[in-house]
């Protein structure tokens, strides 16, 4: 007979069981700490301030601002836990804004919310949970972990239409031994409705929809604000090298985009087929040339060793699709799609899961990809 485990899976009663929980100030984050703490467990909670929340506290709609780290500490009160506000706003800044414009400025599409799990929520706060002596760090994601035969692994959310398993794939197998999510197998509407039966001050408050830093979307304020260099003009050429425009900066451009090109009277539409940040040239073409076959990956993560075929995810909103992956020693890969996908924008990640069934196991950046052969 095995030993006796609480709901997180440790073998402690929820009374000696100390766990962090994160706290943005979000419905999610909230509800993670109310269960946690209505099952008796030893909850601390920990708000990051990320961002000059000054400047952001009327903005609705982002996670870490002023009015968040104010909700968190309502939440907080309520429940009667303890409660840390943690100034990360320099590292923050370095780890994760900086990674965002210098990403722009080379000419990629890049992903923020997967560096600040990684760098920030993943790195620096389990590094805090482990100097409280906590047995588990509790974070409001849709994605599951599912005990496995050779240990915990990351699997794709119950609610899919939730799931953020594809923000998650630089989460190492370390991480995942002290990391749970409560609210895996939950949908949005459940969550919603134990916020109000708990009486929670956020219940009614809505989803984050920016990325948090970013104000109404506007990104390229942040990108020139950081990188002023990414926004020189250049020019628009096909692919031949031919001029066939001028641009305001490459940082306003990503691979696929079709409007806002200031291009017309062409044959057929033109589309962003690559952007050469060192000689500033926007490159444009025809749609069947962003249909990629093959792509090259670096800092790939491996929560487990990918079959063949394998499915991938090459944009956090895209389905995913059959693959073939070879990974390197050097934490690189090779992709190859078994059937070809339109824009793969290098910044992006490309994300490995079983082709049946829902477990991920890991994925890297997009740094090169290759054309699909087009039939003659």
């Amino acid at each position: 007979m095995g030993e006796m485990r609480n709901s997180l899976g440790i073998a402690k009663p929820p009374g000696a069981t100390r766990v962090v929980a994160a706290m943005s100030g979000g419905v999610d984050s909230s509800v993670v700490a109310a269960l946690l703490a209505r099952e008796g467990y030893d909850v601390v909670g920990v708000t990051l301030q990320l961002y000059d929340h000054g400047a952001a506290v009327k903005k609705r709609g982002t996670c870490c601002a002023g009015r968040d780290i104010h909700d968190a500490k309502r939440v907080a009160e309520k429940l009667g836990i303890a409660h840390y506000v943690l100034d990360y706003e320099e590292r923050f800044r370095r780890a994760v804004m900086q990674d965002f414009a210098d990403a722009y400025a080379r000419g990629e599409t890049p992903i923020p919310c997967v560096r600040c799990n990684e760098r920030i929520k993943f790195g620096d706060l389990l590094a805090l949970a482990k100097d409280l002596r906590a047995d588990a760090l509790a974070t409001g994601h849709y994605v599951r972990r599912v005990m496995g035969s050779e240990g915990p692994e990351l699997h794709r959310a119950a609610d899919l239409a939730r799931d953020q398993s594809y923000f998650l794939f630089a989460t190492t197998k370390e991480q995942l031994s002290l990391l749970r999510f409560p609210l895996g197998e939950l949908p949005k509407s459940e969550v919603r409705r134990i916020a109000q039966s708990l009486g929670l001050p956020v219940a009614a408050k809505p989803d984050s929809q920016d990325i948090c830093f970013v104000p109404q979307g506007r990104y390229t304020q942040i990108v020139e604000r950081l990188r002023p260099d990414a926004s020189l003009p250049g020019d628009i050429v096909d692919q031949d090298g031919r001029i066939v425009g001028r641009h305001p900066g490459i940082i306003h451009f990503t691979v696929g985009q079709r409007k806002g090109l200031g291009l017309s009277g062409n044959g057929e539409p033109l589309f962003v087929l690559r952007l050469d940040a060192d000689s500033r040239r926007v490159v444009v073409g025809p749609r069947d040339l962003l249909r990629t076959q093959k792509i090259r990956l670096e800092g790939v993560n491996l929560l487990a060793h990918p079959p063949d075929p394998c499915a991938v995810k090459v944009r956090s909103a895209r389905p995913s699709v059959p693959a073939r992956v070879t990974v390197h020693e050097d934490r690189a890969a090779e992709v190859e799609l078994l059937a070809p996908e339109d824009a793969v924008a290098p910044g992006q990640a490309c994300v490995f899961y079983e082709e049946e069934g829902t477990r991920m196991l890991g994925g890297g950046w997009i740094a090169r990809t290759e054309p699909a052969r087009v039939a003659a």
